[in-house]
């Protein structure tokens, strides 16, 4: 299928996490693919909720937090055939992750089961193949969850987005060098834009071969890593290439102390996780990780879409496009 092909069997689609870059663009493809959509999102004072979403959805407000406010605000005793979550936390702490990654994921599958909805697709992440964060164990805790729910599932893993790897784009226009841990070649990836991902995740829903089944799925080829990213911002900018290499025993010492801080003084253990999270970016490759061997494989990890960062590096560093990055910027 291509985002312009309909639905074989278009559906009623409970959509969460449709006000996040991957879910507008989630929404957009179920829309075009002739589902009919609900969204359910957080209201927003002063504000459209709708505001972004594609003409054509229906939107509901409410908390998702809240199992009454799901069924109430959300259902409303309307039978569903199927959900589609691009629910994450914001923060990724230990709080934020059980609280979303986990609970509002499971309250939702429990209420869309009561609404007679029959299969799931579920936007997780790549990283939790190697689990070391309190969000990927929340990730993990709710993907056993759904794929023994009964319903018929897709659990989509995606790699780097384009917006995670754009974050240092103003600073290098700024005359700033490119900020790597190491010498920049410790991880690689394969980035997928919003778009394509979104593409993937409503091809689920009709797509045999992408159902019960955990779906890792990148961009075109090749892995790249983040010397590489800086590299194509330089040519692109006519500049020459000027990096900063950020020792990951520097990182190791800055959590240590903040984890120690954390002991005494709370505030201080979400910033211990931010750290660790950082680092496990700076250290880990968002790629298939073969069991085997331990090692990250750009080849078994599989392309999906036609959008390259490269391209999209390009429309940044012109003004014709820009970075919408929320909580995905790296620095």
């Amino acid at each position: 299928m291509t985002d312009t092909t309909l639905s074989p069997r278009p559906r009623r689609v409970f959509l969460l996490g449709a006000t996040g870059t991957i879910g507008r663009s989630t929404a957009q493809a179920l829309v075009a693919r002739g589902h009919e959509v609900v969204c359910f999102v957080r209201p927003r004072a002063g504000e459209d909720p709708g505001r972004g979403l594609p003409a054509g959805v229906t939107v509901r407000t409410g908390d998702v937090t809240d199992p009454a406010s799901l069924a109430r605000d959300g259902f409303r005793g309307e039978r569903f055939e199927a959900l589609v979550s691009c629910l994450a936390s914001r923060t990724g702490t230990p709080r934020d992750a059980w609280a979303i990654d986990h609970k509002a994921q499971s309250d939702a599958l429990t209420a869309a089961r009561a609404a007679g909805v029959s299969q799931a697709v579920l936007l997780s992440a790549i990283c939790v193949q190697k689990p070391t964060l309190a969000f990927q164990q929340a990730k993990l805790a709710f993907e056993a969850e759904l794929r023994t729910s009964g319903l018929t599932w897709s659990i989509v893993r995606p790699t780097a987005f384009f917006k995670s790897l754009s974050g240092q784009v103003e600073r290098v226009k700024a005359g700033k060098p490119f900020l790597v841990f190491g010498d920049g070649r410790l991880t690689a990836c394969k980035p997928i834009s919003d778009a394509d991902l979104g593409g993937f995740i409503a091809e689920c829903l009709d797509d045999p071969a992408l159902q019960n089944r955990v779906l890792p799925i990148g961009g075109p080829g090749p892995a790249i890593t983040p010397r590489d990213q800086g590299e194509e911002l330089f040519r692109l900018l006519g500049r020459e290439p000027k990096f900063r290499e950020v020792p990951v025993a520097m990182m190791d010492a800055i959590i240590a102390i903040l984890s120690a801080l954390g002991r005494v003084v709370p505030r201080f253990r979400d910033k211990a996780e931010f750290a660790r999270i950082g680092r496990y970016y700076g250290t880990e490759s968002m790629l298939v990780l073969n069991p085997e061997t331990g090692l990250y494989d750009a080849e078994a990890t599989p392309e999906y879409g036609s959008d390259r960062l490269y391209d999209y590096y390009a429309r940044l560093v012109s003004g014709e496009d820009r970075a919408d990055l929320g909580e995905h910027a790296a620095f």
